[in-house]
């Protein structure tokens, strides 16, 4: 896999350009007085072990040629190198995701993220008994990584397994957006599956609103994500007031597992504020 190397200018030539042409090459030009540069330097370690790409770290107090040979103006400043071709990456400290986001632009996967799409379509295909095997796996090579955290505890709660599920949540930090974030969305599926136990048998209420947010929570978690916001919205037009705006709220729940930019999410949160405004 990959690794991560200390550069200076006259190793330069050697262990970026020419290591380049074998695999990418992401050079983090920082300094040590450098706040946001000593939280980026560990995040791009960690991902330096999980995929096949080189970290060479400059410091550009004791390289200032290289610092000014490549117009870097503010650190932490992180480029890509590519056959010998550099380009500009990002300045300044990004969340993890978006780095994420963008080592898959250079066309790097890690195995533990071939390891979540195997999982999904395990799920998927309903095969339980892969889907275990694989979350065993890759929790034991793996143990702190937050998307797998996060992928098993939603598993745990398909499988009414709720207690192991916040066991998993709790390791996840307020201080680690955007993971907190879904964590609690996650915990918003802990809390339907424990309120759709309390409900009564509503076949005989076809239409009141207790039997439309019963469906709109079985829709939920079974992750028939566009039926639940459709139910949880008609329930908002016709009772705001119904379960302290359960309704509302419920659906807060879904944008957060769906995320900002999926198109269901853009789609009911205008459709949301115009039922309530």
């Amino acid at each position: 896999m990959g690794m991560s190397i200390e550069v200076t200018n006259d190793n330069f030539a050697a262990e970026v350009v020419q290591r380049s042409y074998d695999k990418p090459v992401l050079v983090d030009f920082f300094a040590q007085w450098c706040g946001p540069c000593q939280l980026l330097k560990p995040l791009l370690e960690k991902l330096a072990q999980e995929y096949d790409f080189v970290l060479a770290k400059i410091d550009i107090d004791q390289n200032p040629e290289l610092a000014k040979t490549y117009g870097v103006e503010g650190v932490p400043d992180v480029r890509f190198v590519v056959d010998g071709a550099i380009a500009n990456g990002f300045v300044g400290m990004l969340p993890e995701p978006q780095v994420r986001d963008l080592l898959t632009q250079l066309n790097l996967k890690s195995p533990l993220e071939d390891g979540l799409d195997a999982i999904r379509a395990a799920r998927t295909s309903g095969d339980l008994g892969q889907t275990k095997r694989l979350f065993g796996e890759l929790i034991q090579t793996h143990p702190e990584d937050r998307r797998l955290i996060l992928a098993a505890a939603q598993f745990l709660v398909s499988q009414n397994s709720l207690e192991s599920a916040e066991k998993l949540l709790s390791i996840i930090q307020e201080s680690e957006k955007p993971y907190f974030q879904m964590a609690q969305a996650v915990r918003g599926l802990i809390q339907f599956t424990r309120e759709l136990a309390t409900l009564p048998d509503l076949d005989s209420e076809a239409g009141s609103l207790d039997w439309q947010y019963a469906q709109a929570v079985r829709a939920t978690l079974a992750e028939d994500y566009e039926i639940a916001l459709q139910s949880f919205l008609a329930i908002v037009g016709r009772d705001r007031k119904y379960r302290q705006d359960g309704a509302r709220k419920a659906m807060i729940t879904v944008f957060d597992l769906l995320g900002d930019d999926d198109s269901l999410t853009k789609d009911y949160r205008k459709k949301l504020m115009q039922t309530m405004y």
